[in-house]
Order: structure tokens, then sequence, then C-alpha cells
């Protein structure tokens, strides 16, 4: 039976997502060349996988020095930040990237929870780059139970349309949005990653089958 009762924020638990995809991401982009920097990725067509990079390295380490100017993370702020880089090495932006994730944790929770959404936004960012690269644990892996537990709460928070997801992979169900019971949650059956996918705006393989309804996809996206 799904919950309804909204769990209390730990707020060492975007610092703790962010370390696990630290330890599981920065070893694979260090042993892979230059080239595949250059990719393009799925999830934010405009960006290679350097690009998405140097937007999670610059944004982390926005949080890390508390510089929160103006138009901070808008599309303009961020296509700034990723300019600044330009004349970076691919080593230095994954150094800052390590660095960023690191250092972020306690940051973010000491934060009250008004920076969670941006260790979610570095989480997804790592499944596009696995994604282009045709790597194992895009939008899942390790950090997938966390992140859906920060996924759930950042909807709620947001007053997000209730959704009531049977993933295949988690034993249990799981409840996004609002839980005042006073509309008819959606309902989403598939596995886990698509879930995530659908919430971040990011397209869905065609080979991946899943049922969505009482919603239509694009109104799930929270980023967008």
């Amino acid at each position: 039976m799904t919950t309804t009762t909204p769990e209390a924020r730990d707020p060492e638990l975007p610092g703790r997502l962010l370390v696990a995809e630290r330890d599981a991401l920065v070893p694979l982009l260090r042993a892979r060349p230059d080239a595949d920097f250059a990719l393009p990725t799925a999830g934010c067509p405009a960006w290679s996988v350097r690009d998405v990079l140097a937007h999670c390295s610059s944004a982390l380490m926005r949080v890390v020095e508390s510089r929160f100017e103006k138009g901070v993370f808008s599309p303009e702020a961020n296509d700034r930040d990723i300019a600044e880089r330009a004349e970076w090495t691919n080593r230095q932006v994954v150094d800052e990237l390590e660095r960023g994730m690191t250092e972020a944790g306690p940051v973010i929770a000491k934060a009250g929870g008004i920076l969670d959404m941006v260790a979610l936004g570095e989480w997804v960012h790592a499944g596009d780059v696995r994604e282009v690269w045709g790597e194992p644990g895009a939008y899942a892996g390790a950090g997938l139970p966390d992140a859906l537990t920060l996924l759930a709460r950042i909807t709620r928070e947001k007053g997000r349309a209730p959704l009531h997801a049977d993933l295949e992979d988690v034993d249990e169900p799981l409840l996004l949005g609002e839980v005042s019971g006073e509309r008819t949650p959606a309902r989403f059956i598939g596995d886990a990653a698509t879930l995530v996918r659908l919430y971040a705006g990011r397209p869905v393989p065609q080979r991946v089958s899943y049922e969505l309804a009482g919603a239509e996809a694009g109104d799930l996206n929270i980023f967008g």
C-alpha cells in the first residue's frame, strides 16, 4: 500500500546522492577519450557532454561558494557559466565537478531544502552522460532510491498533480505530487528509470514500454 504520510526531509540525502554519483561517475569520465566529451546529449540537445559537465560543475561551485546573483540557474546564466569554461581542458572540468560533488552536500543540507533540487538535477545530468555513451545505469544505479525519495518530496512540495507509480523494479509503490487527497492520482506502471525520464523531461526510448493514465508525459516535467 502506498503511504500518503509525507516523510520528514533528510538533510543529508542530497549530499549522499551527490557523493554516490561522484564515486560512480568521475572514474568513468576520467577513462573516456576527449572525443567522447564532444558528443551531443539527448537530454539537453543544445549541449555536448562537456557542456553538461561544465554546467554541473559550475552549478555546484555556485552552491559551495554561495554565489547566487539575480537570474542564477536561468538558461542565460547556464550558458555563461559554460562559456566561461570554454578554454578549460576536459580534465579541469572533471576536477571541478569532483570538487563540487564532494563539497556541495553540507551546504545543501544547511539550506533547508531550497537547494535540494540542485542535487537531483546533477544526478539526472549524470544519466544524460551515461545515456549518450551507452553506459548502463542511466537514470538508475546505486543512487536511485535516494533520487526517488527526493523526487517524491520535491513534487509534493511543488504541489504537482498526484501520481501513483507502480514500479517494476522497486518493491513499494510510490506516490508523487501533493497528497491532500482532493485530486485523483494519475497512474504510472513501468520501471523507475522511465519514471525519472518523464519527470526530468528526458526522451523515453521506443523500446521501453510503460503505461501512464490520467496525465500527459509532458505534464510531469519538473525541470521544463
